[in-house]
């Protein structure tokens, strides 16, 4: 067996891609559309050789109401060479930070359809540092 891919529904394509892929920095890997199921799939991932790994963007063309948000989803995570710095470009980028990463090593943002985003330090965690050691969450994550 080998894992594939996390589907994630969004309601606005564009705006997905933007969090996805702008801010986070996964690529675009490949896009199919159905007429006649009145979907587009667009699949993500770092575009390394080494990590096979994808996320399925899935927007239903017709759907008008937001998706309900479950915590049975739980979250999607990101290994990151630098929490802080990339915390820093996020938040610049207009980005809630829900969770800080206080302890040099995960974060926690959320995609503009409200999935959960974990962000853990590549490798040791960092020594904690200011403004993000006394920072407070923010909302749920």
């Amino acid at each position: 067996m080998r894992y594939l891919h996390t589907m994630l529904r969004v309601a606005d394509l564009d705006a997905a891609l933007t969090f996805w892929c702008e801010h986070l920095g996964l690529r675009e890997l490949r896009r199919s559309s159905s007429e006649a199921g009145r979907f587009t799939l667009v699949f993500l991932g770092t575009g390394r050789d080494d990590d096979p790994a994808m996320l399925e963007l899935t927007w239903n063309w017709d759907e008008k109401e937001p998706y309900t948000t479950g915590r049975f989803f739980g979250h999607v995570a990101f290994a990151v060479d630098d929490i802080y710095a990339t915390c820093e470009r996020l938040a610049a980028a207009g980005v809630t930070i829900h969770r800080p990463p206080r302890d040099g090593h995960m974060a926690f943002v959320k995609s503009p359809d409200g999935q959960s985003v974990e962000l853990l330090q590549a490798g040791p965690s960092l020594p904690p540092r200011e403004p993000w050691a006394s920072a407070p969450s923010i909302g749920s994550w």
